[in-house]
């Protein structure tokens, strides 16, 4: 069975930084895992990805630049590196796996069957 745990998340002023982690298990063939936020009263956005197979990567304009995904395949753990952060980077961030080992934008996030259970993330002086 799939399973991911997200840590890493806590108060951040805004310019400063914080790493998030995903450690996942259950895998049996090609994966990728994607990194969702929801603010609140906005939807879930789709914002980072990394698949497994060749190490493709995947960043929504309203992170590029700033956050950083990798993947330590020893460790069986994704990170989410973020700098720069802004207050309206604020929102529970959600850790994703999917067998389809492609990051693709358009997928919503309804087809996504593993979910983390979250992590809080507030930007805020």
């Amino acid at each position: 069975q799939v399973r991911l745990k997200e840590s890493g998340g806590g108060l951040a002023q805004p310019g400063g930084s914080l790493r998030l982690s995903c450690a996942y298990s259950g895998f049996t063939s090609r994966f990728a895992i994607h990194w969702f936020r929801q603010a609140p009263g906005k939807e879930r956005e789709g914002i980072s990805c990394i698949s497994s197979t060749i190490g493709a990567t995947y960043y929504a304009d309203s992170v590029k630049g700033r956050f950083t995904i990798s993947r330590d395949s020893a460790k069986d753990t994704v990170y989410l590196q973020m700098n720069g952060l802004k207050p309206e980077d604020t929102a529970v961030y959600y850790c994703v796996g999917d067998y389809l080992p492609i990051c693709d934008p358009d997928r919503s996030p309804v087809v996504y069957d593993y979910w983390g259970q979250g992590t809080q993330v507030t930007v805020s002086s």
